[in-house]
């Protein structure tokens, strides 16, 4: 059994990247707005929804947290030998980011389908990019042979403690800002974010001696074999066919992390699946009547917010939501089309 992160580790985050990392904003849904912009039917019936919006990190997306709590317990020589990652577009951002800002070289392997604003923003960040095939393994292998040719340090996107730790000072601040929340709400994939969440917020209640909101994991129908994983309490491996099917580009991982499954089991409450349907109706909502601009990884949790909340035990229209929104890198062809679609339906 593989050792689970504390609030320790948790805390020894925070600090270590209190001064990259931005606190982001948790900003409540106005009804009002939901009517506006022409989703009266959520205005009406949805719980009440609190955005934990991930998308104002300087890269856009939670995924400095635990790159930077990575790379800053590097040593100067593994900083100067340079790290290595394998990944879709954010984690690229932001193990970019942290090698920048702590004087080290970054390798990014990443596919060659992610989304060309992924790829040029993580340029931008001083990285060297190397392309792939599309499959998750495949990236991870090619990261694992370059840096055994090269002596980079791999920084994992999401099976790593350091990882996981950076990832749950997002769950601190959601008790911080909203104590008497009533249900958390995060995407997952390879499981770095919703371990980390999870298991900051179970943690720092239990040492409060409080009790815990629920916490559920959100995944594309699509793409869900984290869901599938969790119902079997045993790990299951989609092939990269299946979950590249899926518009949100950050959730296409073929399984969980192994170290990300075993909090997952032991801190999440479920997982839930949501249509492509379902996610583009939560990025339009989002474009329209909040000032969020959210990539489709990142709005699977606000699609559970809007249609599947109230399917969760204990959870009424009066209940307290949040949904983090976990990044904002969105495609400006995918906003232009998304925008057209808004204004055609008259919302």
């Amino acid at each position: 059994m593989p050792s689970l992160i504390t609030l320790a580790d948790i805390l020894a985050a925070r600090d270590r990247i209190q001064h990259t990392a931005v606190r982001t904003p948790l900003v409540p849904l106005s009804r009002e707005r939901l009517r506006a912009a022409g989703f009266t039917q959520f205005a009406d019936y949805a719980p009440q929804i609190f955005l934990k919006d991930e998308s104002a990190q300087p890269i856009k997306s939670f995924k400095l947290r635990g790159a930077y709590n990575k790379i800053a317990q590097l040593s100067p020589e593994e900083l100067k030998r340079g790290v290595i990652t394998y990944s879709s577009g954010n984690h690229a951002q932001g193990v970019a980011f942290s090698a920048r800002a702590l004087g080290g070289k970054a390798v990014i392997v990443m596919p060659a389908n992610s989304p060309q604003v992924k790829m040029d923003a993580t340029r931008a960040l001083g990285a060297e990019i190397v392309t792939v095939g599309p499959a998750s393994t495949e990236r991870k292998l090619k990261a694992e042979e370059l840096a055994a040719e090269h002596g980079y340090t791999i920084i994992p996107p999401y099976d790593d403690p350091a990882i996981i730790a950076g990832q749950a000072t997002c769950g601190l601040e959601i008790l911080g800002q909203l104590p008497d929340a009533d249900l958390v709400l995060s995407p997952v994939s390879g499981g770095g974010l919703l371990s980390g969440v999870a298991t900051g917020i179970k943690l720092a209640r239990t040492a409060a001696n409080k009790p815990a909101p629920p916490v559920y994991g959100c995944e594309p129908e699509l793409a869900a074999d984290s869901a599938e994983s969790f119902a079997a309490k045993a790990l299951v491996e989609w092939p990269a066919e299946k979950t590249t099917r899926t518009l949100c580009d950050g959730l296409r991982t073929q399984s969980l992390g192994k170290l990300n499954f075993e909090h997952i089991l032991k801190f999440v409450d479920g997982i839930v699946t949501v249509t492509e349907d379902e996610i583009r109706t939560a990025l339009r909502m989002l474009l329209t009547a909040t000032d969020i601009v959210p990539e489709p990884s990142g709005a699977v949790s606000v699609a559970v917010a809007l249609f599947h909340a109230l399917e969760i035990p204990g959870i009424t229209t009066s209940s307290k939501v949040v949904a983090v929104v976990s990044g904002g890198n969105l495609d400006p062809a995918l906003r232009t089309q998304l925008e057209s679609e808004s204004a055609a339906a008259h919302v």
